[in-house]
């Protein structure tokens, strides 16, 4: 009778613990909640960057005070019991993940900060990109290193599995897995995506000729690349793809480019009207730097003249814009003004007796 009073206490208590901790959880959670927006409308360091960082760690500051709680409740009221020795590894395992996970949301925050004081909207923006593309691979670094060590100390707390956990905390450990796998695909794109960052053959925004496609670079990861086509269609790469075949980079060192307008007329044309009509039609247009503007005769076949045109622009989208304008000009200006000059096939005819 007295064991079965015991029992019942005891389990009583347990209810009422556990019941307590429950609410004790929600009105923390209320009470964070509160905190937050409080923080959020006053504008403590006013900025975004504050509100960014608000928002992203609330979820793990919670996460916190719930194991700072678990664990003066396991200690308090659960110490007794024969599964008391599990809910203190299951704990001991929350917090490494937890730290784990702050961290990887300060890394974020980190990147948010600095990626906040570029801007890659305006004209001169090669330094803007550089800085991005190497923000981005980092990050990704950044966090599967972190995620890496909190897994290893994570074994480090069983038994069992703790050889494997101290191996891949030391040096040699590691060394030995980065030799073992440097085989297999996976790593070999994260070595690539690292090495992109450092070396940067593109960077974001770059304009690119991939597999015969014109694109902007949109996204880099430690794996693949993402081309935005000008047609709004994406096209995919592994980040092994720009390290190991050519492809042409037009903002490799500045978005400034030169373009090509070839014109294929007769003989009879005289170019140097060309040289005297252009200087008027770009005068007004917006799409040309004022740099270069140049007018020759790059070919000659059996039946008519190459003449090309060259102009440039502070980026390839007003180059393009400002090619297709000033070839319909000129088209137009030919057919006003020398209507029988564009490219013609002579053909004789005759009978030999």
């Amino acid at each position: 009778m007295r064991s079965l009073f015991v029992l019942y206490n005891d389990e009583f208590k347990l209810a009422v613990a556990i019941g307590s901790f429950i609410l004790l959880l929600i009105i923390i959670y209320f009470i964070l909640k509160f905190l937050i927006s409080l923080l959020k409308k006053k504008k403590i360091n006013s900025g975004k960057f504050t509100g960014f960082l608000l928002d992203l760690l609330k979820i793990p500051a919670l996460w916190v005070v719930y194991w700072i709680l678990l664990k003066i409740f396991t200690s308090v009221f659960l110490n007794d019991y024969p599964f008391y020795p599990y809910l203190l590894h299951l704990n001991t395992l929350l917090i490494i993940f937890s730290v784990a996970w702050v961290i990887t949301r300060f890394i974020r925050a980190g990147a948010y900060y600095f990626q906040s004081n570029l801007d890659i909207n305006v004209s001169d923006n090669l330094d803007a990109r550089k800085k991005l593309t190497q923000i981005k691979v980092l990050i990704g670094l950044a966090n599967t290193m972190v995620i890496f060590i909190a897994i290893a100390v994570g074994l480090l707390t069983f038994e069992k599995a703790k050889a494997i956990g101290m191996s891949l905390l030391t040096s040699a450990g590691i060394l030995g897995i980065v030799v073992g796998f440097a085989a297999q695909k996976s790593l070999g794109l994260i070595l690539a995506g690292i090495q992109i960052a450092f070396t940067q053959p593109i960077r974001l925004d770059d304009v690119v000729i991939v597999e015969g496609e014109w694109g902007r670079i949109e996204e880099i990861t430690l794996t693949y690349v993402v081309v935005k086509i000008w047609d709004e269609r994406r096209l995919i790469l592994p980040v092994t793809w720009f390290l190991e075949k050519p492809f042409q980079n037009w903002t490799r060192t500045n978005s400034d480019i030169t373009g090509s307008i070839f014109l294929y007329v007769d003989y009879s044309f005289p170019v140097a009207s060309l040289r005297m009509v252009i200087p008027e039609l770009l005068k007004d247009n917006d799409n040309w730097d004022e740099r270069v503007w140049n007018v020759q005769v790059s070919n000659a076949t059996d039946n008519y003249k190459e003449v090309r045109i060259l102009i440039s622009s502070s980026d390839s989208t007003k180059n393009w814009d400002l090619k297709v304008d000033l070839r319909e000009k000129l088209v137009d200006y030919i057919n006003e003004n020398f209507p029988e000059s564009f490219a013609k096939i002579r053909i004789e005819s005759g009978v030999k007796i």
